[in-house]
């Protein structure tokens, strides 16, 4: 891996998003307005004595798994649209390692998917009322370790995809199952025992589990650091797998 090639690709890809204002906007403001949108949602339901509203604790999880989702979506297209327009084919005839390829898509989109984190915490935090008991940096170093994730993995989705529309298809295979099982609807002590075990090494799951404690806890233990780090471990991995995977003609 060459870092003057990674930066290269970095600041390219950089570009293009900026300039391209659909996807920023489906990035930024798609899925804080749906965080607005499930605010409404819950607006008028009741709340018994002494219980906690669900919105606030729904959308502190939604900060974790919009950004995942989102970047998955947004970076398995993106970068089969490049492979179909013959882009990829371009570089691959320079003297560009695969590496240098992807984790410069990887580090270009995970500052998009940050900045997403950013514009959902604030608007959740001051006209939501969205609070947690742990400052923004906390929440913001997990959302963008979510969206790291989302990233790889949707680097490895293009891999395998030969079209924008089969990339879309990878999303039951890579972040539907995570969702089910990440603790969000039912938590993760009720499932069943395999199905238990299975949650436990998703990064959807540790993302949950680690805004569960910036939510509570003012300063997050040792579960937090954790939870970080299984995510990092495996939005490297899939880069890694990306990175081997990745064909070097369009099929």
């Amino acid at each position: 891996m060459n870092p003057a090639t990674w930066w290269a690709t970095t600041t390219r890809v950089l570009r293009q998003l900026v300039a391209d204002r659909r996807t920023i906007g489906i990035v930024l403001v798609v899925p804080t307005a749906l965080l607005v949108l499930l605010h409404f949602v819950f607006l008028d339901v009741p709340v018994a004595p002494g219980a906690e509203p669900a919105f606030p604790v729904l959308a502190v999880n939604m900060y974790g798994i919009f950004p995942m989702v989102a970047m998955f979506l947004v970076t398995s297209i993106t970068m089969q649209r490049e492979r179909v327009t013959g882009a990829l084919e371009r570089l691959w005839t320079t003297r560009l390692h695969r590496a240098d390829l992807l984790f410069g898509y990887a580090a270009a989109f995970t500052v998009i998917g940050v900045l997403q984190s950013l514009v959902m915490w604030s608007v959740g935090a001051f006209f939501l009322g969205v609070s947690t008991e742990a400052g923004a940096p906390w929440v913001v170093d997990v959302t963008g370790a979510g969206a790291f994730v989302g990233i790889a993995l949707g680097l490895v989705a293009s891999a395998f995809a030969r079209s924008e529309f089969q990339a879309v298809q990878f999303m039951p295979v890579f972040i539907i199952p995570q969702l089910f099982l990440c603790g969000f609807f039912v938590p993760t002590a009720y499932l069943p025992s395999p199905l238990e075990r299975i949650a436990a090494v998703l990064p959807m799951t540790h993302t949950v589990a680690a805004l569960e404690e910036v939510r509570l806890q003012s300063a997050p233990g040792q579960g937090y650091w954790k939870a970080l780090a299984v995510m990092l471990a495996w939005g490297i991995g899939a880069l890694v797998v990306a990175s081997l995977t990745m064909p070097r003609r369009t099929r």
